[in-house]
Parts: structure tokens; sequence; C-alpha cells
């Protein structure tokens, strides 16, 4: 079962919770002349995602389709899709095309730099290359310009079947799961390098207003404190803890 919600003007959070994993997969669908989706979810999940896309707009519209890293909620059910809107063309990193999709997507993707702009008509996309954040070489994410909206991927990670939206802090409830994971099999899940805190500041900068993560709730406020927390926080879980992470919780 699915929920929708629109999180800023004309972007849609699709989400499905997996218990099995205590975990949302959300899929943002952006209603404009040319629509994207962004993450397409396994293709377990594909008939659900599609029933939720069309609740929102015909899933034959999809123009662009667009992803952080080649792995299989990000775009596992791509080339359903593909096949189920005419018009799609995937959306990813020049490596990711290079390395991934030029031979998996059965139709040819586009391969963006950093600060390209993919336009879907009244909404504008900077295109970021983060290698390594939040995972793999090829990873990158979409910063809506005009409302200030973040395709986060998987920062802000956070279990459990959450509220779709919240002000409050995601980078705690992100540490705490990050933590989790560190003792069991998934402790490699973030990997930490020295670009880690860089690219986190510059997604700072672009100063977002609503972060739209992969898993967990949607956050609506000082997106920028949120990235540089982040940041701080990374570092001393997985970097060299020489800095100490203080969150205000909201109350």
């Amino acid at each position: 079962m699915s929920t929708i919600i629109e999180i800023a003007p004309d972007v849609y959070r699709i989400s499905i919770y997996v218990p099995e994993a205590d975990l949302q997969f959300n899929q943002f669908v952006v209603k404009d002349d040319e629509p994207l989706l962004y993450h397409t979810g396994m293709k377990a999940i594909f008939p659900l995602v599609r029933e939720a896309v069309a609740r929102i707009i015909e899933p034959s519209q999809i123009r662009w389709i667009g992803f952080s890293h080649f792995e299989v909620d990000e775009c596992g059910s791509l080339n359903e899709w593909l096949q189920v809107a005419p018009s799609a063309q995937a959306v990813c990193s020049v490596v990711g095309a290079l390395v991934n999709l030029n031979d998996f997507a059965d139709r040819c993707p586009r391969g963006m730099a950093s600060d390209e702009v993919l336009s879907t008509g009244q909404y504008r996309f900077r295109f970021r290359a983060t290698p390594h954040l939040p995972h793999g070489w090829d990873a990158s994410m979409l910063f809506e310009e005009t409302n200030g909206t973040l395709l986060c991927s998987d920062l802000f990670t956070h279990n459990g079947d959450v509220e779709e939206v919240t002000e409050s802090d995601v980078v705690g409830r992100s540490r705490a799961t990050l933590l989790e994971y560190q003792a069991g099999p998934l402790r490699d899940y973030l990997p930490y390098t020295p670009n880690t805190e860089r690219l986190l500041n510059e997604l700072a900068a672009l100063k977002p207003k609503t972060l739209a993560a992969m898993h967990g709730s949607t956050f609506v406020g000082d997106g920028e404190r949120a990235l540089r927390d982040l940041a701080v926080m990374m570092r001393e879980t997985l970097g060299d803890g020489s800095v100490g992470y203080h969150a205000e919780k909201a109350t």
C-alpha cells in the first residue's frame, strides 16, 4: 500500500513501507509540462508505484526518470517505466551513463554534468554530481531551484513507518539509524571520503527548503543547516570523530 502527499508545489511523495526492512521507500513525481519521476523503486513494487503515479498523472506522460545512483531501489524498474512511458528518458551522471545505463537501459540515457540544468517546463532542476555520496562513484542529486527542493536520495535515511513530512531533527534520526546499521551487516551503508564534507557543504550552499529523502520523512525547514549538521554527524560517526554533533530538537 502506498501513501501520497504533496511536499512542495507540484512535487508529490509516494511512499511504500516495507515492514521486513522497517523502512520507507519513497518516489517523487514532479507534475509539469515534462513530468519527472525520481526513483523508480524495485521491480517488485513497480505495480504499486505505477498505480500511485496514476493517481497524480497519466503514467505514460512521464518524460524524465531520475535517480541518484545505480541501485535497485533507485532504478530497478527503469526499463518497465520506459515501456510504460514511450517518451521517457533516464537522467543520470555522465559516469552513470558510461558505466551502467548505456548498457542497462532500453533507451539511451541523458548523462549530465554538475550544474547542468534540466527544465521540466515551469521548474528548473540543477544537477549536482556527488561521487560516493551517498553511494557509488556515479552518485548525483537534483535541486529544484524555484521552490528549493533537494531530491537527496539516501541522505538522512531513518527507519520506521514515520510521518510524511517533519520539521524536527532528521539528523538525529539518521544518526540513530546509522549506529544501528553499524552493528550489523549494513555497517558500510554510507562511505566517508575526503570529499564527503565538501560535497555536503556545497549542497548546503544551495539553501534548500525541502529535503526529499528516499528513506524516511521529508524535511521542511532550514535545509542548509540540516546538511551542515549532517556533515558534522557523518564526520563524527564515520570519520575521525574530532568534531561533535549537537542537534537542537524541535519542540
